[in-house]
């Protein structure tokens, strides 16, 4: 179900003009979610299939990409609305929190997918705590396995907070990480900074204190290692 559409972004699909297309709903319920009016699903959507297509008719001369994201876009996102905004002309991206592996492996199947960004939000230990719901591991394992090999692009990424990240529980990540990729490193990490915008998912972080470049540098020094490339984002 769609939510919002931003005609034009510079900085969601990495290298591409783009649109991002915003669905509702959320299988996670992470306190400091900075789209918090995302995670619920309500009974009716802003934006029909139609319409969107409409706009992206209208577009496909200025936008190379479409970008859909969330909430958890997996959870709703239709393959033949896909396959459409495909026909039309555009690289696809998905942000995924992973747990929907299935979905995903169906979209790559059938070459509906060129980008995909996965939220690692912590080390398996920490899991449940960071996102404040039952995680499938298994299903994540299974997404970042399934990324790692299908060829196309992709980039893994962690929004880090102090209270949930220093460099132990990144190396632990890391290390869950490379263990399920046979020690191949993957392609694209990168480490953003919390901000905190006041609008949040749960009240207790209000009081959450912003992540500079200094403290994501010192965590740098540390996903280096398993990394291919690492970026950080502030």
């Amino acid at each position: 179900m769609i939510k919002g559409l931003q005609k034009l972004t510079l900085i969601d699909y990495p290298g591409k003009l783009a649109c991002t297309i915003f669905l509702y709903g959320c299988n996670f319920r992470c306190g400091f979610c900075h789209n918090p009016e995302l995670v619920l699903t309500p009974t009716e959507e802003r934006y029909s299939e139609e319409e969107i297509l409409k706009f992206l008719e209208k577009r496909k001369a200025q936008l190379d990409g479409v970008c859909f994201t969330g909430g958890e876009p997996l959870l709703s996102l239709r393959k033949e609305f896909v396959k459409r905004v495909k026909e039309i002309g555009y690289a696809i991206k998905i942000d995924t929190n992973g747990s929907n592996p299935e979905k995903l492996k169906e979209l790559i199947n059938e070459n509906l997918v060129d980008y995909i960004a996965m939220d690692l939000k912590a080390s398996p230990e920490k899991y449940v705590e960071v996102v404040n719901a039952q995680v499938p591991l298994e299903k994540l394992e299974e997404t970042i396995k399934i990324m790692v090999s299908y060829g196309g692009d992709y980039e893994f990424r962690t929004t880090i907070l102090k209270r949930f990240h220093n460099e132990d529980d990144l190396e632990k990540m890391f290390k869950w990480i490379l263990g399920l990729t046979r020690g191949v490193k993957p392609k694209r990490y990168f480490l953003q900074g919390f901000v905190n915008k006041g609008k949040l998912l749960d009240n207790t972080f209000k009081s959450e204190p912003d992540v500079y470049e200094d403290y994501l540098g010192k965590l740098k020094k540390v996903a280096d290692n398993y990394f291919e490339s690492v970026g950080v984002r502030v």
